[in-house]
């Protein structure tokens, strides 16, 4: 599997990684893997069936026991399309306390490293280049000024009629990304070799070039 190519893109929450991941993987051909979904899953899970969060050995018997596919826009778990709940404010909150048990880890890792298969992968979450795919050729980290993840998270959260309030959204940015960075296991870091690039004054279509253009120039 060493010659099947795969670009990591990481960075916080509301960066835009996954249009991005999309729109690359798009343009080459690639599979995706949204890792971000994975512990939204979990977490939404958990939600579901009252499982504390601290709980990591409860957690990792969830992480290990689901097997979602990712096709046209839904996220099918166990014959369920989680799509919708998984991208409510209470799964993602959930999802940056989950990523932080170690075993929730261990059990979601395998699994992440299946997704890479011919022709190539894209990879976004928030440790794809540092711990799931070191070898990655391309590794990308994604910021944005918070204020700014905060408009694009509140857009996105009307326009899908979601009730949403934009303080309350920066707060918990700002809270999550704390958390993410100063977390024991896998923190949200770039990689050594990442390239950084910040999307705040950038539209996705540009960040897109931007990655293909690294990718397609041997920047790896």
């Amino acid at each position: 599997m060493d010659e099947v190519p795969v670009i990591a893109i990481d960075g916080p929450t509301a960066s835009g990684k996954g249009t991005v991941a999309e729109g690359v993987a798009r343009a080459l051909g690639f599979h995706v893997l949204d890792s971000g979904a994975l512990y939204r899953i979990v977490g939404a899970l958990a939600i579901e069936r009252a499982v504390d969060p601290g709980d990591g050995a409860a957690l990792a018997t969830i992480a290990a026991s689901i097997d979602p596919e990712f096709r046209e826009g839904r996220v099918m778990v166990a014959g369920r399309d989680l799509a919708a709940r998984i991208r409510a404010e209470d799964a993602g909150a959930a999802a940056s306390r989950v990523a932080a048990q170690p075993l929730v880890r261990t059990a979601l890792f395998e699994l992440q490293r299946r997704q890479r298969r011919p022709p190539g992968l894209v990879a976004d979450g928030r440790d794809m280049g540092t711990v799931v795919f070191p070898e990655a050729r391309l590794k990308v980290f994604l910021v944005a000024d918070v204020a700014v993840r905060a408009q694009r998270r509140y857009k996105q959260l009307i326009d899908k009629g979601y009730p949403a309030i934009f303080s309350d959204l920066l707060s918990a940015l700002r809270e999550r990304d704390e958390r993410d960075a100063m977390r024991s296991v896998a923190p949200l870091v770039p990689a050594k070799d990442a390239r950084i690039l910040d999307s705040s004054r950038l539209g996705p279509e540009e960040v897109v070039e931007q990655v293909l253009s690294w990718y397609r120039s041997g920047a790896r």
